[in-house]
């Protein structure tokens, strides 16, 4: 047994599966010690949090606190779909204790007054996930990593929590909204889709209420005409659109520029009302792909699940799909539209996104969508129906 800071007889046991002293010089001259290591989930759902600035902030025990945030959201998401990559998408857990000692044999930490001041997020939606899965036989247990502060300072502990629990920077989905940004692209909408609510605030749930405005704008940008983008950003790469796809925050804060340069700048606004002019259209054409039935005819893996009648097809296959449109994008009468020639077949698209995907991506969807070669590959197909259309 190896004792660092004797715990008491009703000590907490906490047991771990790795764990490390990792304490630093200034640590051992303050007569306190740190400890980082990983544990089973189910090692820290009975901790208190006595010592956190901040309790479970969602449902708690059957009864509604509040709205599961988008943090909830996303940890359960992790804990649901992927319980293996838990471990390392999760930023894991803070903990303090009185004092602790270390049994190496059991592979337990008896732990004096323990407390978690940071991750009672986690602690929530693990206990959640236990509660709902545990039964199940073929119930997966992720690990937590976690690290331990062991001090008798109680006001370290305070100042600690503290620190640790500052609040995340307010997104910009939420400072386009409040600026008002965003508020003639709902109106845009709406003229294609009654009733249709965008997102405004990271407070704003993906729950089927809101659109997701970021996927929006991100979608706007794959449709848009090359010399139309150069215009927009000189640093652009015109034939290059993959940052429509991986770089979410780039489009929506080349968005909110072009929101502010169009009150002043006549070329800025006319870019700008290539926005509204295809938001709604722009909307419909990446959900109506985003469950396209002919991707059933391909087999591929990536698509295989089906949600009702459709397959959910990746944003990695689709962005690339959605620049070919651009091909199909132009202005009439003064108004930007999305107009698909009469000849043009779907299915030879789907099939060449198909090839691109399995010889040019490898059959990885993020691949694809990060891949230059699969845009400009699907872009060309387009390109043959756009000539043909304009020679008509």
């Amino acid at each position: 047994m190896t004792t660092s800071s004797r715990a008491t007889v009703d000590a907490f046991e906490f047991p771990y599966i790795t764990c490390r002293n990792i304490s630093g010089p200034e640590d051992d001259a303050a007569g306190r010690k740190v400890y980082s290591g990983h544990a089973p989930a189910s090692s820290v759902l009975s901790l208190e949090d006595d010592d956190n600035v901040r309790e479970y902030l969602a449902d708690a025990h059957g009864e509604q606190k509040n709205m599961p945030t988008l943090v909830h959201q996303a940890i359960r998401k992790t804990l649901e779909d992927q319980p293996d990559q838990f471990s390392i998408l999760n930023g894991g857990m803070v903990i303090v204790a009185r004092a602790v000692e270390v049994d190496d044999k059991r592979k337990v930490l008896l732990l004096q007054r323990p407390s978690i001041i940071n991750g009672s997020q986690t602690q929530g939606e693990l206990a959640r996930y236990f509660a709902k899965y545990r039964s199940l036989p073929d119930f997966f247990e992720p690990s937590i990593k976690f690290e331990l502060i062991v001090t008798t300072d109680d006001g370290l502990i305070a100042e600690i929590s503290i620190a640790r629990n500052f609040q995340n920077d307010v997104r910009p989905i939420s400072i386009a909204g409040r600026r008002g940004q965003l508020d003639a692209l709902e109106a845009a909408v709406q003229k294609i889709i009654p009733g249709a609510k965008l997102r405004k605030s990271e407070t704003h749930l993906l729950d089927g209420e809101y659109l997701d405005t970021e996927k929006l704008i991100q979608v706007m940008f794959a449709l848009m005409p090359g010399a139309v983008l150069k215009t927009l950003d000189g640093e652009a790469d015109a034939s290059n659109k993959v940052f429509t796809y991986s770089q979410k925050t780039r489009c929506l804060k080349l968005f909110q520029r072009l929101v502010d340069a169009a009150r002043e700048d006549r070329e800025s606004c006319d870019i700008y009302q290539y926005f509204l002019d295809i938001a709604g259209q722009a909307w419909q054409l990446y959900e109506r792909w985003k469950s396209h039935p002919g991707f059933r005819r391909t087999r591929l893996p990536a698509v295989a699940r089906e949600h009702g009648q459709g397959a959910e097809v990746p944003d990695g296959i689709i962005f690339p799909i959605l620049s070919a449109f651009s091909a199909f994008v132009g202005r009439s009468d003064n108004k930007w539209e999305i107009t698909i020639p009469e000849v043009f077949d779907e299915h030879e698209l789907i099939e060449a996104a198909a090839q691109a995907y399995v010889e040019i991506a490898g059959r990885n969807p993020q691949t694809m969508g990060k891949s230059k070669a699969c845009y400009s590959t699907l872009l060309r197909v387009t390109n043959i129906y756009a000539r043909l259309a304009r020679a008509a």
